[in-house]
This record gives C-alpha cells, sequence and structure tokens, in this order.
C-alpha cells in the first residue's frame, strides 16, 4: 500500500494536508528569472558593503590573530 493512500484514509492527516495547502494558496510566486533579476540587482548594489568581497579593515576583525608582545 502507497502512503498517499493510507494518508488519504486517515481525516486528520487529510484536514492537516487541506490546511497546508490553503496557507501556500496565499503565498505570492514570482517568475524564477525576475526573482533571479532581483536577487542580482541585490548583490551588485550591495557588493561595496559586502565584508566578504571588499574585505574587513584589521582594526574591525574580531578574528585577527593576537599580537605578541616579547620582552628582552
Amino acid at each position: 500500500m502507497s502512503s498517499n493512500s493510507a494518508n488519504s484514509s486517515n481525516p486528520v492527516v487529510t484536514k492537516k494536508d487541506v490546511k497546508q495547502l490553503r496557507s501556500e494558496l496565499g503565498i505570492r510566486r514570482i517568475m524564477v528569472s525576475q526573482a533571479a533579476a532581483e536577487l542580482k540587482a541585490f548583490c551588485l548594489q550591495n557588493a561595496q558593503k559586502d565584508p566578504l568581497l571588499v574585505g574587513v579593515p584589521s582594526s574591525d576583525n574580531p578574528f585577527r590573530p593576537p599580537k605578541s608582545c616579547a620582552l628582552f
């Protein structure tokens, strides 16, 4: 017996599935090409602020190697 036929006989599971489908019905959808274009534009607009692209100043970097101190 497949899992779909087993789930369809259980009214609790069916109600849960219907509730999920109704909530997904209200989600606004856009074309993948539009989402990709918007993501690309966002990345290009914020590239100058991206620390992975421009680096982090050593004075602001909490992960910089500790400075060693030597006493002679």
